[in-house]
C-alpha cells in the first residue's frame, strides 16, 4: 500500500450468496489473501438455506461469543454488519428498526465499529416522500438511541431513491449531528444510480465511516445506468469494469485527505475475481 494510506481491505461475505457459499468459505478467503477484515449480513431467525451452509450471511440468534472466538482464531475483525433491511416506509419502522438495534446488540459484544442501514430500493407504495422522508428520522432517532447506548456506529448505505439524493442525505446527516451516523459510501451503487462516484463522496465526506468497493460490468452500466438505485455486487473483479477509473479518483481522494478505514471487497466470490479485486486494489492503494 501507498506509505501514507490508511484505507485497509476487507471483503463482504455476501460475495458467495450467489454461489451459494458459507460464511467460512467467505472467511478462508479473507484469510487466504491476507485481508483484514470481513462484513457480514444477519438473517432474523434460521433457514434451512443458512443450515445447510447455502448462505454466508449468519443468523441474528447466533452464540456471539462462538463467533469472537471464531475470528480471532483466524486474526479476523469484523469492519461492519451489513443489517440493512431498509429503515423506510411502515415495514422500516416495524421490522427495521427491532432488526437494526439486535445488529448493534450484535456489534457490541463481537467488537465490531458499525452497522449498516439504507433505504429502500423503491419509494413505499402509497406514501408521499415528505411522510417517507419524517417516518425514516423518526426510525433514525430510535436506532441512533441504541446506538448511542451501545457506542456502535450507525451507517446509511446509498442504495435507494433517498439516499442517492446525496443533497437529502447531506441535510439529514447535518440536521442529526450525531458522532454515531455517518455513511457507508457504496461506488457501485452511486455510479448505477448516475453520479460520479467522486462527486458524491466529496459531498459526504465529514460522515464517511466505511466503504463498499464495486466495480460495474460494461454491459450492466449501458443498461442500468440511471434506471437503478444499487446492485448487490459487482460480476466482474474490480478495476475490470466500467467504473475502474471512479473508485481509483475515490481512492487518490481518500489518501488524499488522509481518510482512515476500510473498502469492502463486493465483487461475485469466484477465485479469480477475488484474486484480482485485491491485487488490483492493493496497486492503486
Amino acid at each position: 500500500m501507498h506509505r501514507d494510506s490508511r484505507i485497509q481491505l476487507g471483503m463482504h461475505t455476501d460475495n458467495w450468496r450467489p454461489l451459494s457459499g458459507s460464511f467460512e468459505q467467505a472467511a478462508a478467503s479473507a484469510v487466504e489473501h491476507k485481508l483484514t477484515h470481513i462484513e457480514f449480513g444477519l438473517v432474523d431467525g434460521q433457514n434451512f438455506i443458512q443450515g445447510l451452509g447455502y448462505d454466508p450471511a449468519l443468523p441474528l440468534d447466533i452464540d456471539e461469543m462462538w463467533l469472537r472466538r471464531y475470528l480471532d482464531k483466524y486474526e479476523l475483525r469484523v469492519s461492519q454488519i451489513d443489517a440493512g433491511y431498509p429503515l423506510t416506509g411502515p415495514k422500516g419502522a416495524v421490522y427495521g428498526v427491532p432488526y437494526v438495534w439486535r445488529a448493534i446488540r450484535m456489534a457490541h459484544l463481537i467488537g465490531c465499529p458499525f452497522v449498516d442501514s439504507t433505504d429502500g430500493a423503491q419509494r413505499p407504495a402509497g406514501w408521499t416522500d415528505e411522510l417517507t422522508v419524517a417516518q425514516w428520522k423518526l426510525n433514525i432517532r430510535l436506532v441512533l438511541e441504541r446506538a448511542e447506548s451501545f457506542k456502535v456506529g450507525v451507517n446509511i448505505e446509498p442504495h435507494g431513491p433517498f439516499t442517492n439524493d446525496v443533497e437529502l442525505l447531506a441535510s439529514i446527516l447535518q440536521e442529526f449531528d450525531s458522532p454515531w451516523l455517518g455513511v457507508n459510501f457504496d461506488t457501485g451503487n452511486t455510479f448505477i444510480a448516475g453520479h460520479d462516484p467522486l462527486v458524491y463522496l466529496k459531498a459526504i465526506r465529514p460522515w464517511l465511516r466505511h466503504v463498499h468497493c464495486k466495480d460495474v460490468p460494461q454491459e450492466m452500466a449501458a443498461a442500468a445506468r440511471g434506471e437503478e438505485t444499487g446492485i448487490a455486487s459487482s460480476g466482474v473483479s474490480i478495476g475490470q469494469g466500467a467504473n475502474a477509473a471512479n473508485i481509483k479518483a475515490c481512492i487518490d481522494y481518500l489518501n488524499e485527505t488522509k481518510w482512515e478505514g476500510v473498502f469492502s471487497i463486493e465483487t461475485l466470490g469466484t477465485q479469480k475475481n477475488i484474486r484480482e479485486s485485491v491485487a488490483w486494489l492493493r496497486s492503486v492503494i
